[in-house]
């Protein structure tokens, strides 16, 4: 099917028979042809444009905008209520923002309403539109026929408005992925007995096998990682054979060096003695993960801080979690992290996930909320039995109905990022159902 952003408005009516007629693509961008003349005079005594106005419909979409944008606004986010049609009535009088951010949940007709939006707005403003559609379809009238820069179907996260809307309001491109290959979730414990491999492990089971995603657990700790033990598996020699001959490596021998868990679950791990010294080839790290890529829709990598790799997988991974318990200490190593991680090339800050809340004599999720001077982002509730007995009985802890599951669907929807199903609030398709692919995937192929 040709591609509706190269076709002319004439031919893009055609190709969308659903749009009114007499909706034509009206967000466009200036022309790259001959410079105007008068382009530098007009540009010298142009008024001062807002960066940002957001028009919303609800808190949860005013909340995810406002700590999704947060890098990329430093200076906060101006969120109003009422939806698109009071972003009419207000950009009919007010001066067009740099970028417009639209919400048109509940709007009879939401093709109509964005090309009245278009009349009232000056041609050059980056619109971003976000609605209760989950349609490729809607998706491509959205931004293919009336050329809205992207569309989110909510709910919204922190990390998709972050992903998708975070370089466009920062002015920047979109980073291009490729169109080819999974994501890489780096999840550090910020000291010892902070849980993050029981988190690993069970949001990578949620993903392999509830979701049926093809996963892969990255545990580069050869000496002291505990994930295939939490999974019953006898590790193999195949990690440190590919980490120290990374020239060797292909998708082919990453996936036989793997142990397998279940069909779309595998385990990439090692058990070295303590004794034996590794030697890490330069690179192995990219050749690595860039051969699991073309493996498995998703990494999920047990990263303490400064094992081997730290910092060469820190570098390529697509999202980051620090977990951290309710205590003085745990709280003192996340501000440390932060401190560190914010300098880091990413676009936006780690997934703070609060681990064991509820644990005798610790913190209030308050109290921890008021000491890092930032909201957590995900909660794990302290459930010690539950988790010893899966562990011992090396299965995964959140089968059932508790709390600790709970929290571990929180944390998948938040690192569902490219490549993932745009899966619903609970994250479990219908029985016999594979779900629909998430626009994530979509935006991907465009790049």
């Amino acid at each position: 099917m040709p591609d509706a952003s190269s076709a002319t408005p004439d031919v893009k009516a055609q190709q969308q028979p659903s749009v009114p007629a007499d909706v034509a693509p009206t967000f466009t961008a200036p022309s790259r042809g001959t410079p105007d003349p008068f382009a530098k005079r007009q540009l010298a005594t142009r008024y001062r444009r807002p960066a940002l106005i957001a028009f919303v419909t609800d808190a949860d979409t005013e909340r995810a905008l406002c700590d999704g944008l947060a890098d990329a606004m430093p200076g906060g986010v101006d969120v109003r209520r009422g939806g698109i049609q009071a972003a009419i009535a207000s950009m009919r009088k007010a001066t067009t923002p740099s970028v417009l951010i639209v919400d048109i949940s509940g709007e009879d007709q939401p093709l109509t309403a964005l090309a009245q939006l278009a009349d009232v707005v000056e041609p050059d403003v980056c619109v971003l539109v976000v609605g209760g559609v989950d349609s490729v379809d809607f998706y491509h009238e959205v931004t293919g026929n009336l050329g809205a820069q992207d569309y989110l179907s909510k709910p919204l996260t922190n990390d998709k408005v972050a992903r998708h809307f975070g370089a466009l309001v920062a002015g920047q491109a979109p980073a291009a992925e490729g169109a080819q290959g999974g994501g890489l979730v780096i999840i550090t414990g910020v000291s010892g007995g902070a849980g993050a491999t029981t988190l690993v492990v069970n949001l990578a089971g949620h993903f392999g096998v509830s979701m049926h995603r093809h996963t892969v657990i990255l545990d580069p700790d050869l000496h002291l990682g505990d994930a295939s033990m939490l999974l019953n598996i006898k590790p193999g020699p195949g990690l440190r054979m590919v980490l120290e001959a990374p020239e060797r490596i292909d998708a082919l021998l990453a996936e036989r060096a793997a142990q397998p868990v279940i069909e779309r679950l595998h385990i990439l791990a090692g058990d070295e003695q303590l004794t034996t010294q590794l030697n890490y080839a330069p690179g192995a790290a990219v050749s690595l993960v860039s051969a699991l890529r073309r493996r498995y829709n998703l990494i999920v990598a047990d990263v303490p801080f400064r094992v081997p790799l730290y910092d060469d997988l820190l570098a390529l991974a697509h999202q980051r979690v620090l977990v951290m318990l309710p205590t003085l200490a745990s709280v003192r190593a996340t501000l440390r992290f932060l401190a560190v991680l914010s300098k880091a090339d990413q676009a936006r800050r780690p997934i703070i996930v609060l681990n064991r809340l509820g644990t005798p004599g610790s913190l209030t999720r308050r109290q921890v909320e008021e000491a890092l001077a930032a909201k957590v982002d995900v909660v794990v509730p302290d459930q010690p039995r539950q988790v010893a007995a899966a562990a011992t009985m090396g299965e995964l802890a959140m089968i059932g109905k508790s709390g600790f599951r709970t929290g571990i669907l929180e944390l998948a929807r938040h690192v569902a990022f490219v490549g993932l199903l745009d899966v619903t609030a609970g994250l479990e398709p219908a029985k016999g159902e594979t779900g629909a692919w998430s626009l994530g995937r979509l935006f991907r192929r465009k790049s």
